[in-house]
């Protein structure tokens, strides 16, 4: 039987191809007519075009498949129409998981991310069992995100429907083509461009890691269950000294207070909304950094037998795959890259 992945072009779901792909299964893709391809243009798979907004083309991707790995989402921290971004994130969720019920499958992997999560305020690592409503979420990713596990984890319990939620923390890896917003951050730090930092801290997890924790959920995790899948906890100063170590430079030593920095991503984004450009700080991205993304795996370990590598490897891996692409060697990222990512 075929497994079905959907956002196979992008950073988690390519990863997650291929280690379907080491484990010689039958892989099918659902992507779009206009998606970059570069992620699985030297794969062995059947590719299915379609979009999550286009139920037809679902059922037709799904057919005579006995697994789906659900990994697309629109991951932007500013969009300038925010009904997109719950369009794909929670109308197109539950269309896919509804066809995917329709056609028979019988295990799906829904990747969801920790921005749906609670947080705890002393600085101890959250968990899936954080208290966390719909008010704490900062940002329509986060909103769709937590909305969209709202949506499934109805599905599960009116309509049985097969669903493992997953939720990674924040990969990092080689294959970020886009990149994603933390792979800009690498870059930008790999380069020299980011001389200060603010307080927050990040949970930081190779993505090959991640890719190998959804296939550890469609085997041995239990149906209406999350996962948490996440590696080493790290302040962003930590985060900032390892790459300038992996890259021959001085770690930023100047702390920026978020207060100061929060007026200059409002101008980003009137600007952003004048010229149709994306910003390149955002507002929800400097409230976002007042919170401590600390979080453990625990109960992924436990129950999946999920592990995860020191994070430095996953900084060295994006960092020589950024240099190898030229990323890197031009200074700059390319100018067709966005903070979009259909993951």
């Amino acid at each position: 039987m075929t497994t079905l992945v959907t956002g196979a072009t992008g950073f988690v779901g390519s990863a997650v191809v291929r280690a379907l792909i080491r484990r010689n299964e039958s892989v099918r893709v659902l992507v779009r007519e206009t998606s970059d391809r570069r992620n699985i243009s030297d794969l062995d798979l059947e590719i299915a075009t379609g979009d999550l907004c286009d139920p037809s083309s679902l059922a037709r991707a799904l057919q005579g498949c006995r697994v789906l790995y659900h990994v697309a989402a629109d991951y932007r921290l500013w969009i300038p129409r925010p009904d997109e971004i719950y369009r794909v994130n929670v109308d197109g969720t539950v269309a896919l998981i509804r066809a995917a019920m329709d056609a028979g499958v019988e295990r799906i992997v829904y990747t969801s991310s920790v921005a749906a999560l609670g947080i705890n305020k002393n600085r101890e690592p959250a968990d899936e069992t954080t208290p966390v409503s719909l008010s704490d979420m900062v940002g329509h990713y986060k909103r769709s995100k937590f909305l969209a596990e709202e949506e499934v984890g109805k599905l599960v319990r009116d309509f049985d429907a097969p669903v493992i939620t997953v939720n990674p923390s924040t990969p990092v890896g080689p294959r970020d083509v886009r990149p994603t917003p933390t792979g800009r951050m690498v870059l930008d730090a790999a380069a020299g461009r980011m001389p200060a930092y603010v307080d927050t801290a990040l949970n930081i997890v190779h993505v090959d890691d991640v890719a190998e924790g959804h296939l550890l959920a469609c085997d041995r995790g239990s149906i209406g269950e999350r996962y948490i899948l996440g590696g080493q906890n790290m302040t962003l100063r930590e985060i900032l000294s390892v790459i300038a170590g992996l890259s021959g430079r001085k770690a930023p030593r100047l702390r920026l207070p978020h207060n100061l920095i929060l007026p200059i991503a409002h101008g980003a984004e009137l600007i952003a909304r004048l010229t149709g450009k994306e910003p390149f700080v955002t507002v929800d991205g400097i409230k976002l950094a007042k919170k401590q993304m600390l979080f453990s795996s625990r109960k992924a370990k436990r129950q999946l037998g999920y592990q995860a590598r020191p994070a430095i490897m996953a900084f060295e891996d994006a960092i020589d795959w950024f240099h190898d692409q030229s990323y890197l060697a031009r200074g700059r990222t390319p100018e067709t890259l966005s903070h979009k990512e259909i993951r």
